[in-house]
């Protein structure tokens, strides 16, 4: 198989004419964030957003000029669209029916997910019963630990579970778990790895660890969408999605576009983080997601040689903040060395020591999680009209 690169990649796109139809779009700096990896290929487009349906076919010209290199299994190219001062966030509009036809499945899938958005519907996944999101407002809270452990205590307690890990930018599931294989293709469709009994995927599978991730918005979007609905997830009771920190365009986009069950909140004790994570709670309220609950992470610090407890970060910052805000408090998790090391052996600490205090900690937040999921659903089901036949 030839070796396909950037500066292949973009030898073949200055082939493809600009807006202005004399000038390619790679002399006009149109092209960004080449990522090529094992035969797929992915960029981005930056056009102006009033004219980003019009210049579908530019998009269409590009990725058909890249098939063509030898080694380039498949192709993704997204039009983003500029923001101008005073403007919203920019969206790529969705084909039309009849564009359809011509546009690749990853984007396919991505304007279904936008139209039914559009419409007031999301689309679900098929086969998947219950997605929850697990969010914060910031990074380094524990979040993906909190994720990982929640799925396998959901798994634990007999029902059939997936982890999507959506923090693009910086993904742990491999290293969580102890995944280094790579997921395979089947047609347009990937196989989630598994590991623990429970079905993960995450776009670490698919480059290398230290690989930086220098995409736009619409690119990592396109992403999340594939991983999220171009993967054989099978039957699963629950999909835990690990989101990435903040309440960006990707965590909007997540929150708008996909039938969430709920959401739960991670913080740590602290008035600083209790701020951004109140952030991420209210987005999920603005886009009708109910919110699950909240669980305190790191919240004090037990000495594992004299088991003396100390209040690091402050403690019971999260439980004071749900009780203020009426959303139910989940549960507390200490900062502890047993919890971090596991993770970073890719052994969590509910399959490492599943016996163990730690584990029954992330088993009752499971068990919490549930009994809210379920709440929720006969909730939703009361709000469905009745048809009565006479």
């Amino acid at each position: 198989m030839a070796l396909v690169t950037e500066e292949l990649i973009l030898q073949q796109l200055s082939k493809v004419k600009g807006p202005d139809l004399e000038s390619d779009i790679v002399s006009l700096k149109l092209v960004n964030g080449v990522f090529v990896n094992d035969g797929k290929v992915i960029f981005s487009i930056s056009v102006p957003a009033e004219r980003a349906e019009e210049l579908e076919p530019l998009r269409k010209a590009a990725e058909d000029v890249v098939a063509n290199l030898d080694g380039v299994e498949k192709v993704t190219a997204v039009l983003t669209a500029e923001r101008k001062a005073g403007e919203g966030s920019p969206v790529r509009p969705a084909p039309t029916a009849a564009q359809a036809g011509n546009v690749p499945p990853p984007m396919q899938a991505q304007a279904r997910a936008q139209g039914g958005a559009q419409s007031g519907q999301k689309a679900g996944v098929p086969g998947i019963k219950s997605i929850i999101a697990v969010a914060s407002g910031k990074g380094g809270v524990g979040k993906s630990t909190t994720s990982v452990n929640l799925a396998l205590a959901l798994s634990a307690a007999g029902k059939s579970v997936g982890i999507l890990d959506a923090d693009i930018y910086g993904p742990s599931m491999p290293r969580l778990l102890g995944i280094t294989q790579k997921p395979e293709a089947k047609g347009k469709t990937l196989s989630p790895l598994e590991a623990f009994g429970i079905k993960v995927m995450s776009m670490g599978f698919l480059i290398e660890e230290e690989t930086p991730m220098i995409w736009r918005g619409p690119m990592v979007i396109s992403a999340l969408t594939q991983m999220l609905r171009e993967v054989a997830w099978g039957d699963l009771d629950v999909l835990v999605v690990d989101m990435p920190p903040g309440t960006g365009d990707a965590q909007l986009t997540m929150a708008q576009q996909v039938p969430l069950a709920g959401s739960v909140i991670v913080s740590t004790p602290q008035d600083i983080a209790l701020i951004d994570a109140r952030k991420g709670l209210n987005m999920f309220r603005k886009v009708d997601v109910p919110i699950l609950g909240i669980i305190e992470n790191m919240s004090t610090f037990i000495c594992p040689k004299c088991g003396e407890q100390s209040d690091i970060f402050g403690h019971g910052g999260a439980r004071d903040e749900a009780e203020r805000l009426g959303v139910p408090f989940l549960g507390e998790v200490p900062l502890h060395m047993d919890i971090r090391s596991n993770s970073d052996a890719g052994t969590p600490v509910v399959v490492s020591d599943p016996n163990g205090p730690h584990a029954k900690i992330y088993q009752e937040i499971a068990m919490a999680v549930s009994e809210r999921l379920d709440v929720e659903s006969q909730a939703a089901d009361a709000g469905r009209p009745e048809i009565v036949f006479e």
